[in-house]
């Protein structure tokens, strides 16, 4: 199995821990304990109230990266055939989008100045993961 469909194969596994993981903490005043506010705490909070919006969420968040680490893995073992590349390509567009997304959050909420927000560790492997698989896609392209 070559380095490239291993690390492909790894974002399965990253994938769900950085869902898992708090994005940030935020609290409403200084004085208060902050919350933890992961992707999956963050949809299951929207669908409470929005489900629509929880749905494009978990689209984005979730099975956009999935589908394109599954496709990836698809192209590179050669079970898929070589139309589905343009597909790959949206979807890598689509799964960057909710890390724009969480960092335009996070600065507007620390422009308002109410309360505190706190950059958590799962933002950055779920960077990561959205990151690699970019990477991936673009060696992969190289290589197909």
């Amino acid at each position: 199995m070559s380095k490239l469909r291993l690390l492909n194969l790894s974002l399965v596994i990253l994938f769900p821990i950085a869902w898992a993981a708090p994005l940030m903490k935020a609290g409403l005043l200084p004085l208060f304990s902050l919350s933890e506010i992961s992707v999956l705490s963050g949809i299951g909070a929207l669908w409470e109230k929005d489900k629509f919006l929880a749905l494009i969420v978990v689209f984005f968040a979730i099975l956009a990266p999935i589908g394109k680490v599954l496709a990836m893995e698809g192209l590179l073992s050669g079970r898929l055939p070589e139309r589905v590349k343009p597909w790959l390509y949206h979807l890598g567009r689509l799964a960057m989008t909710d890390v724009f997304l969480i960092a335009i959050y996070i600065t507007v909420a620390k422009g308002i100045g109410v309360g505190r927000l706190e950059v958590g560790w799962g933002l950055y492997l779920f960077t990561f993961c959205v990151l690699v698989s970019l990477g991936l896609s673009i060696l992969a392209k190289k290589k197909i």
